[in-house]
């Protein structure tokens, strides 16, 4: 049996799309919920980082931008090197709902990586997912 190559999420937030997107696609807010703080250029092929106070970060890169309702990046995966083509692929939409929105997260691209990698991504990811859309909740709440 090969690496899965699909996580998917799903949850409600009673907050509108117009506030979701603004957590998801600014520095700002990405940086609040996703790290601790955070660049993003928001146009396709845009640059993006997620930065924490540790010292680790991500690198992202803008692939999809259809406000308020798709946005896209491709993540790159450490432990490979710089110039390897290896990422995944995530993608939020947005659709509103009576309560506020629906958010799905959709990450994909595992499958092409190298088998050690990919299996550790995977794992954290499908752990991470959950943790962040809660952390993404609980910014959303306090703002």
């Amino acid at each position: 049996m090969g690496i899965p190559d699909r996580i998917e999420r799903t949850i409600e937030v009673a907050h509108t799309p117009t506030k979701v997107w603004a957590a998801l696609t600014t520095a700002e807010g990405l940086g609040n919920w996703f790290g601790d703080s955070a660049t993003i250029d928001l146009r396709p092929g845009g640059p993006a980082k997620v930065m924490w106070d540790g010292g680790h970060v991500i690198d992202l890169t803008v692939e999809r931008v259809e406000e308020p309702t798709v946005f896209g990046f491709a993540w790159k995966m450490p432990g490979l090197p710089e110039n390897d083509p290896y990422h995944t692929h995530v993608e939020f939409t947005l659709e509103p709902i009576a309560t506020g929105t629906r958010l799905r997260v959709v990450e994909t691209g595992f499958a092409q990586m190298p088998a050690t990698i990919a299996s550790n991504e995977f794992d954290g990811h499908t752990d991470g997912w959950p943790k962040e859309l809660g952390e993404l909740v609980d910014y959303l709440d306090a703002a």
